[in-house]
């Protein structure tokens, strides 16, 4: 019996290419890997005191990145090499699940799909049922909400957080996922109180099949300005049953989340929850908790930041530096892996930096591997994120994941 360990690690929103149905999400010739390659190659990667250059992913790139985004799209991105024997494995998958938000992503890497299409609030200003919103306020007392529109987390701060602070009305707002997002003072409004709030929605949206009500504390005035805490909280509805957490609980296994992930799957069955603020301290918890993890464990880690500071906020420069930063890691990570220890790097969907909007993008992730188990050359992933899961399962000697297993 194969007693090595597994590690799922998401590079969030790091996609690389179009998925076959991304002109039905609006979303063709979106491309987050060969975008913020092109444009490294081309200086306008570049930032003074950040970065500058083509973009520097050697470890990646020795895995068969550059060989992920060629067959995912055709062409090698600028600047990574096409290694003709990679030290790992290497390939692409296309979510099956009708989505491009966080849950439909995780839950299928898991190997759990979405099972129905998630609710939507439209476009509209006021985008809220309005008698969503007058059970809201009945029931937690407010005065009432600001917002009620799509909107840009960081700006409707920006924009709002002055008459927050005036009448003590919560910031509601949603984007093209399935979400309600409600953020407000971590100090003046109460982080508890926000909370509270939320798990009242959360119940609330639960008839319209709402993924996702997330918490968004910031702190700041007016003169100063305003910014978000590392006190986020996601209040998911619960994945489906078999997920790859579930067999690894069933299992008797040591299970570690990292990051967002526990808020991801409900707590249901992510053992040890670990959070940082930031990159670099979730790696610092990643070699932390690898050095501890035993025989047979498996850990699975969400690196947010490619997400929400820089594909939401288009921000090239900073998303590349990103992955370089996460990319000279990497070889730490490997330094602690024992015998048939394997670690799997994939992400959830897309953010094209370069893209119109600010929200995600519905794209072909990478799917790559390393370590002393893991798989040597193409990996293929005929059914889309579920592959991910079940090679990890097969990997660590459990069940199948997926609803109709045992």
């Amino acid at each position: 019996m194969n007693r090595g360990r597994a590690f799922l690690i998401v590079l969030d929103s790091f996609g690389c290419g179009g998925a076959p149905d991304a002109t039905a999400f609006g979303d063709e010739g979106a491309d987050t890997l060969g975008h913020i390659a092109e444009a490294c190659a081309r200086g306008a990667g570049d930032r003074e005191g950040l970065r500058s250059g083509p973009l520097h992913l050697p470890f990646m790139g020795a895995l068969g990145l550059g060989l992920a985004g060629e067959a995912s799209t055709g062409r090698v991105p600028p600047g990574l090499p096409r290694p003709n024997a990679p030290r790992g494995g290497w390939g692409f998958a296309s979510e099956r699940s009708q989505g491009k938000d966080t849950p439909s992503g995780h839950w299928e890497l898991a190997g759990t799909p979405v099972p129905r299409p998630w609710g939507y609030f439209p476009d509209t200003a006021p985008c809220f049922p309005p008698d969503l919103i007058a059970a809201f306020l009945r029931e937690t007392g407010l005065p009432g909400i600001l917002g009620d529109r799509h909107a840009s987390g960081v700006q409707v701060i920006e924009d709002l957080g002055a008459e927050h602070l005036r009448t003590g009305r919560p910031i509601c707002y949603t984007s093209v996922d399935s979400v309600l997002q409600i953020a407000a003072h971590e100090e003046a409004f109460g982080l508890e109180r926000l909370y509270d709030c939320c798990r009242i929605m959360r119940r609330l949206v639960d008839p319209l099949n709402i993924g996702r009500v997330i918490a968004r504390p910031f702190l700041g005035d007016p003169e100063r300005g305003f910014t978000r805490t590392a006190h986020r909280k996601d209040f998911a509805v619960p994945p489906p049953p078999g997920t790859l957490l579930d067999r690894a609980a069933e299992a008797g296994r040591t299970v570690v989340t990292l990051g967002k992930i526990g808020d991801i799957f409900a707590h249901r069955n992510t053992g040890r929850e670990v959070k940082a603020a930031g990159n670099a301290a979730l790696f610092e918890a990643l070699l932390t908790e690898t050095r501890a993890l035993p025989a047979g464990g498996f850990l699975f880690a969400n690196f947010v930041d490619f997400d929400t500071d820089f594909g939401h906020r288009r921000d090239v420069a900073g998303y590349a530096a990103a992955l370089e930063a996460f990319d000279r890691r990497l070889p730490e990570l490997e330094a602690l892996l024992g015998p048939g220890d394997v670690v799997v790097l994939a992400a959830d969907h897309g953010n094209d930096p370069t893209f119109r909007g600010t929200d995600h993008t519905r794209e072909n992730v990478p799917a790559l591997a390393f370590g002393p188990g893991a798989p040597t050359g193409r990996i293929d992933c005929p059914d889309g994120f579920v592959d991910v899961g079940r090679m990890i399962a097969r990997m660590l000697d459990l069940a199948p994941p997926g609803a109709d297993g045992p």
